[in-house]
């Protein structure tokens, strides 16, 4: 007795007949997973609030003091109806990069800037257009010494969270802060409770100057470290001892 000739997949030659329908539902239901799996994923994501270029703004011109260490800020002494007189603002430029070439020659002096703002709840940033110089006196800038403080969260680049990209978690979400910290965006620590009302802090190292090359080994990663914190008109900074690194 001649038993029936099943039909045989090879991948250079035509699909027999009788597979057709079989490969077709398999793509299908494929596809389907993979669109499960991604809503699964996605769901299981803290939702870090919506942020964004703020375009919608329009470019916006202040006033202020220019400071550049740890990173450039700068405190607001002439605002608009956006970004009030007292604020300050940490700044960088486009892409990837910091905006220290744009303020290095305006360091403690009254600078006019000209940016695009980046926005998530109460954390904000300016992208640089353009920078300056002022004919005006610079003003004091308020600061104050809030003592030492160890703290649990997560280092991230203070651009993506403000609102350029949805920040993440795991190696690429590293990856990726890693590379706008290397090209000089400031970074900011995410502290798992609030510290004088905000869980935002821009970081520097223990001599208010940038961090070093082993904090980014710690970015995207939870955990605890001690250090200064100072307050710099409304913005908090945090400068950190490496040394007291602790991953949890």
């Amino acid at each position: 007795m001649k038993l029936p000739k099943k039909p045989f997949f090879v991948g250079y030659l035509p699909v027999p007949a009788a597979l057709k329908g079989f490969l077709i539902g398999v793509m299908a239901l494929f596809v389907v997973l993979m669109g499960a799996m991604g809503l699964v994923v996605g769901a299981t994501q803290d939702d870090p609030g919506s942020g964004a270029f703020r375009f919608d703004y329009g470019a916006q011109t202040v006033t202020g003091i220019v400071q550049n260490a740890p990173y450039p800020t700068l405190y607001v002494t002439q605002g608009n109806d956006r970004i009030k007189a007292g604020h300050t603002l940490m700044l960088a430029g486009p892409a990837k990069r910091g905006a220290q070439r744009r303020t290095a020659p305006h360091e403690g002096q009254s600078a006019v800037v000209t940016g695009i703002v980046l926005e998530r709840g109460s954390i904000d940033m300016l992208q640089v257009r353009s920078v300056k110089a002022d004919d005006q006196d610079p003003a004091p800038v308020p600061a104050q010494d809030l003592g030492v403080w160890r703290l649990t969260g997560e280092i991230c680049d203070g651009k993506c969270l403000a609102g350029a990209m949805r920040p993440g978690r795991g190696l690429a979400h590293k990856a990726c802060a890693n590379l706008c910290l290397l090209g000089g965006v400031p970074p900011v620590f995410v502290s798992s409770q609030p510290v004088e009302g905000t869980e935002f802090l821009m970081i520097g190292d223990s001599g208010g100057g940038a961090v070093s090359p082993l904090m980014l080994d710690y970015v995207g990663i939870y955990i605890s470290v001690e250090g200064q914190v100072v307050r710099r008109g409304d913005l908090l900074l945090f400068l950190v001892d490496d040394t007291t690194i602790e991953v949890l």
